[in-house]
Formats: structure tokens, sequence, C-alpha cells
């Protein structure tokens, strides 16, 4: 596999220059206390998995709108204080899945909150949590749903559940609030990326080959989804090019990461066709908190898969025992794996 993008040290020398909204804060202020006006609550019900030594809830938050978002939460059996907690936002078209299926972080220790992506997922109505607005115009998938304007943009939805999610589990009462680590992968990384702008006092943020970021650069750049999907879209509508990017600057986590100061580590993969490295380079350049970063170099989208995995794994208890709202790790030269 060639590499896609920039050589490594055309990306470690980028200085990405994008254009942002001059609302940009104003707009996602408003966003959040709109979501948080709702009077709903969330709620967790325990599920039967068959497993002992992990203990998962279906959980039912109120997101965008006040509308319910689905996700499990997972905590080791037998916890008898507040535990860290690492919140999981998933990859492209990926839905929460079964309660079994993602057990990791629960093994590790640390509660674990999987958020169900609305209108994704595997199910004919768009997984747990649908997607109930729709807008004509778009072409198939989400990056360009709603793209007509920021106020209806599919992100906007997204980005609400993420932090909505964020703050039920603070208030958990097995869930130590000062200890809280966002994730994801792809479409999760850019996710985690935002809530992290969105949401001050995290203790950490995890974004694996970070998906919504650059998306200018990116839909340029790529020959494979889903970045195509602007392509197509203006190929169609020729005259929209600027006032869809326009819409979309609000939703690009490489924008969103200057505002974000939780401790960082993200990963990059040079050989990536779908997550371009230097859009991924561009919100590592511009995260504004402490940072670091494992390159890997021969790796496409998959990135370090399990590898990274051990990386994550060491990251967060060095971060944890570090005490609440730590400081990160100690940071390294960009390391390639």
């Amino acid at each position: 596999m060639p590499l896609t993008d920039l050589t490594l040290a055309e990306c470690l020398a980028l200085q990405p220059d994008l254009d942002e909204p001059a609302d940009l804060d104003r707009f996602w202020t408003r966003t959040l206390d709109q979501a948080r006006a709702t009077d709903a609550r969330a709620q967790v019900e325990p599920v039967d998995t068959g497993l002992t030594q992990v203990v998962t809830y279906d959980a039912t938050v109120p997101g965008f709108d006040g509308r319910p978002v689905r996700g499990w939460l997972h905590l080791p059996a037998g916890a008898r204080e507040p535990l860290g907690c690492v919140v999981e936002f998933l990859g492209y078209g990926r839905g929460r899945g079964l309660p079994h299926e993602q057990l990791l972080w629960a093994a590790a220790g640390y509660a674990h909150f999987v958020m169900d992506t609305r209108g994704q997922g595997w199910s004919t109505a768009g997984g747990d949590t649908p997607d109930t607005v729709t807008f004509g115009g778009s072409v198939p998938g989400f990056l360009t749903r709603g793209v007509e304007s920021p106020e209806d943009h599919y992100y906007r939805r997204v980005f609400t559940d993420a932090v909505r999610c964020v703050d039920a589990v603070r208030t958990h009462p097995a869930v130590d609030p000062d200890r809280i680590v966002v994730t994801g992968v792809s479409q999760g990384g850019g996710i985690a990326l935002a809530v992290a702008a969105l949401l001050p006092g995290l203790a950490g943020v995890m974004p694996d080959v970070p998906f919504l970021c650059d998306i200018r650069r990116a839909a340029r750049l790529c020959a494979t989804g889903p970045y195509t999907e602007i392509a197509e879209y203006l190929r169609l509508h020729r005259d929209r090019t600027e006032s869809v990017f326009r819409t979309l600057s609000y939703v690009d986590a490489a924008l969103l990461a200057s505002r974000a100061t939780a401790p960082a580590l993200f990963s990059i993969a040079m050989m990536d066709d779908v997550c371009p490295p230097s859009t991924c380079f561009a919100a590592y350049h511009r995260y504004a908190g402490p940072k670091d970063v494992r390159v890997y170099e021969f790796n496409g989208h998959e990135g370090g898969g399990g590898h990274h995995r051990r990386e994550q794994l060491t990251w967060v208890r060095e971060l944890f025992a570090a005490g609440p709202r730590a400081t990160a790790p100690p940071l390294h030269d960009p390391q390639l794996v």
C-alpha cells in the first residue's frame, strides 16, 4: 500500500490555516444550551448478558432536541468505588452492537460507556437510535445530510448527543466525574475531538485515526468514502461549494481542536486512504492541550489496531494514576510504530 498523502516530515511541518466561522463558539454554546434545557433524564436498565465479570446497563440519554440516544454502560463486577470511565464513540456506519461485544475497558477495571450513533448501525431503522430528522437533497450517507445549513447538519445532532452522553455519565454514582476520557476510531475519533472542545473538565481524549478533520482538504484528496459523499454532492450542485464547506466548518474537528485542553493521545496512519494523515495532523497541530501521537508508518485506516489499544491502556492507567484532572503522561517525540 503506497503513501496516500504527504510524507511524515511534511505532515510534522504543517501549519494548517483553516477557515473558521466567526460565530463558531456562539453556535455551539446555543446548541448545547438548547439541548440541556430538556426535562428528560438519563435512564439505565440492567441487561442479562450471561457474563459474570462485567455488569452491563442499557442506557437511554436525552440527546439533541431531547431525543433518546442509546448506549451500553459496562462496569467491572463488584466495583465498590467511583471508577475512571472511558466514553467511546463509534466508526462510520456502526451502531452500539450487542452488549457483550466491547469489553476491553471494563476488563481493565474502568467504567465504559459506548454511545450508539444516531441513524447508524445494522437495523433497517438505523440502529437503536434513529435519526428522526430528514432533509432532501443529500446523497447516500451522512456527510451531506442537512448540509444546506449548519443548523440542520447531521453532525450538529451527533456532537450534541455525544456531549449529552458525557453529561449523563458524569452524574452516574459508579463514575468519578473527574476521571473521564473520551475516545473513538475514525468517525469516533472526530466526535471525541469535538467533545473535548465543547466540554471542559475531561481527564483526557484519545482520537484514533480521526475523521471529520480539515474536511475541505480531505474531500479533495480522497477517492474512497465517506469523504467522496461531499464530491458527489458537489458534482450535482455545482453552485454550492462555498456554502457546503461553510456548513461543514462548524463540525470540523480540526477547527474545534483549538478549543480542547485535556491531555490527548492521537494515532495517525501514514497510508490511510480514508482519513488522510495530513488532515489528522491538522487536528493534532491545532490541538490546544498537552498532546502525544503514535504514527503507524505502514498502516492504512486500520491504524494501530491491537498495538494501539495497548498504548492506550498504558496511557489511561498513567493518566488516572496521576490524580483528578491530571496532566498528561510524559510526552515523546512523534513515534513511528
